[in-house]
């Protein structure tokens, strides 16, 4: 039983013992945290919660429903849902917050509650270590009878999101319709399976074939939209007979495309696709995190942006686009983030305006990746001892590269021409995550091996 304890939430495996795995008193713990940091925001007392379809989502969704009305928080809730249509209900609603139940992409029998602020966002890190801080010293007080928060439902959410991506200026339903595409979707039996088909219908797809599309939460594949995850749709494309493929993860903030070949178009591209369509219509500047392809930043520059990076992690990537006020950003795990329509990664709206390149475009899909700049990046992970200094070894490479330039918001980034390799250790064990970029994959991997190597030699260096 896994149980982890964050600033953006709480996460874990369902079942186990109380503080080992996600357990309705761990639920009850952290729902009584969050609802009384809100007290202290004194924004209201209306709280929006929303579910992908994983099988333990219902019962999850119950016990955070009843602790939140236990604490004086009415509760509206969204049932199935998406994460970025919470984000988006917790500000038309003028609610004090919101709690997203989803493991989003880990395996059906994890589940999670990811937090959210008055503004529809992940919560800061400072606000997450406060709620953390109150679930263990357990300093707040339940309502009197009088004071118990009411319970309403809401399920017109996911339409209303689609409207709003519909209305966008910058989706043009008109050309997407023109060109009759034939698009095949594989929500892995989530919440994408009432959301995209809907979303695809409205944008006048001519045909929508569905795999996987019933939201009962039985993920027919681990549910990480990876290129070795999504075998079945690529073999559904290489058939011919369709124009491009989606695939969404099971609470849909993140969006991979397959191409009409069923070659996979790179989860890394499709922010990259997205942000070149967006700043061919305004110029713009965009943000992605550290360990995102390079290509982000070609095409900004090519249209006359600026690029910027921020540390990893969502929160941190929207308070990057503020700061440069970037017209769109994202991660490169195809997180789309539009601040046109709201600060949180959104599979619906990536979907809208693709389509709407595409259509424009007026090639294929795999003509329109070719277009871009061809980037490989090479994940690789070095375990350590406990005791093992990681901030020490991440130090030294950082003196061993000073020429070089260096980026250290987050862990040591290193740059070497249009190659790159970024090093982050794990907060949770003795792991430094070693992230590489080239032309190719091959150099790629020699990066990274090349640093794995220099890493040995600083700890037998130290061990000496």
């Amino acid at each position: 039983m896994t149980l982890i304890k964050s600033i953006s939430g709480i996460r874990g495996t369902i079942g186990g013992k109380t503080g080992e795995g996600l357990t309705p008193v761990d639920i009850v713990k952290f729902s009584s945290a969050y609802a009384a940091w809100l007290k202290t925001k004194g924004n209201n007392n209306k709280v929006i919660i929303g579910r992908d379809a994983r099988p333990t989502g219902e019962m999850v969704s119950k016990i955070v429903a009843a602790t939140l009305q236990g604490m004086g928080m009415n509760v509206v809730d969204l049932g199935l849902s998406t994460t970025p249509t919470v984000e988006i209900a917790v500000v038309l609603e003028k609610a004090a917050g919101g709690i997203i139940l989803t493991a989003s992409h880990n395996p059906v029998q994890w589940n999670a509650l990811k937090l959210l602020n008055h503004k529809g966002e992940f919560i800061s890190g400072e606000d997450g270590q406060t709620i953390l801080d109150l679930a263990e010293s357990a300093d707040y007080s339940f309502s009197e009878v009088k004071k118990i928060g009411k319970y309403t439902t809401q399920d017109h959410y996911i339409q209303k999101h689609i409207d709003m991506v519909i209305d966008l200026p910058l989706v043009d339903v008109a050309a997407i319709r023109e060109r009759k595409f034939k698009v095949v979707v594989d929500a892995v039996n989530s919440t994408g399976g009432i959301a995209i088909p809907k979303l695809l219908k409205s944008l006048g797809v001519a045909e929508v074939r569905e795999l996987y599309c019933y939201p009962d939460g039985n993920f027919p594949h681990n549910p990480e939209p990876l290129p070795e995850n999504i075998t079945h749709i690529s073999n559904e494309l290489a058939n011919g007979q369709y124009d491009v493929g989606f695939v969404v993860d099971p609470d849909v903030d993140r969006l991979a495309i397959v191409n009409e070949d069923g070659t996979p178009f790179g989860e890394e591209y499709t922010l990259v696709a997205v942000a070149d369509y967006i700043l061919s219509q305004q110029k713009g500047n965009t943000v992605s995190n550290l360990s995102s392809t390079r290509a982000l930043r070609d095409v900004t520059e090519k249209r006359g942006g600026k690029y910027e990076a921020s540390a990893v992690g969502e929160v941190n990537v929207v308070t990057k686009m503020k700061e440069t006020n970037a017209i769109i950003g994202g991660e490169g795990n195809g997180g789309i983030i539009y601040p046109e329509l709201h600060y949180g990664r959104d599979a619906l709206v990536g979907i809208a305006l693709f389509l709407t390149y595409l259509a424009k475009f007026e090639k294929s899909c795999s003509q329109l990746r070719a277009s871009f700049p061809s980037y490989h990046i090479s994940k690789n992970k070095i375990e350590l001892t406990p005791e093992i200094d990681v901030d020490g070894i991440l130090e030294a490479i950082q003196e061993r590269y000073k020429n070089q330039p260096i980026n250290t918001i987050d862990g040591v980034k290193v740059e070497f021409d249009k190659e790159w390799v970024h090093l982050r250790k794990s907060n949770t064990e003795p792991i430094i995550r070693i992230y590489s970029e080239s032309d190719s994959e091959s150099k790629a991997e020699h990066l990274a091996q090349k640093m794995i190597s220099d890493i040995k030699e600083i700890i037998s260096y130290k061990e000496d």
